[in-house]
């Protein structure tokens, strides 16, 4: 069986379960369980449901989403990175350019601005 992550609301990975049973944080400390789509402490404690992808707290709330995750909110996209061919990077280094990464756009893009050319 292959291994789910669990992703928090800015998108970074919090925990993982390998048999769809058991729920570990990433330093292997077991956390929770889920049984009959709900989830719970090992201490019995019912945390939420889980369905979709989508893990909820107990007042309906998304709290965590796997990669497959389908139906809620929007999930966060996670910081791009573009490669450069080694000779870029060589010849940026060279002229002291530094290298970025870039972040997701926050805004709508205009559709008539795409395709469109300096003058």
């Amino acid at each position: 069986m292959a291994q789910v992550t669990f992703y928090s609301a800015s998108g970074s990975p919090v925990a993982y379960t390998q048999d769809e049973t058991h729920i570990y944080l990433f330093n292997g400390t077991p956390v929770a369980y889920l049984h009959d789509s709900s989830v719970y402490t090992f201490a019995g404690r019912h945390l939420g449901r889980f369905a979709n992808g989508w893990v909820r707290d107990n007042a309906g709330g998304c709290v965590f989403f796997t990669e497959h995750a389908s139906g809620g909110p929007l999930k966060p996209l996670n910081s791009l990175t573009i490669p450069l061919s080694p000779a870029v990077c060589r010849s940026n280094l060279r002229q002291g350019v530094r290298a970025r990464r870039l972040k997701p756009h926050g805004g709508s893009v205009d559709a008539g601005s795409i395709g469109r050319q300096a003058v």
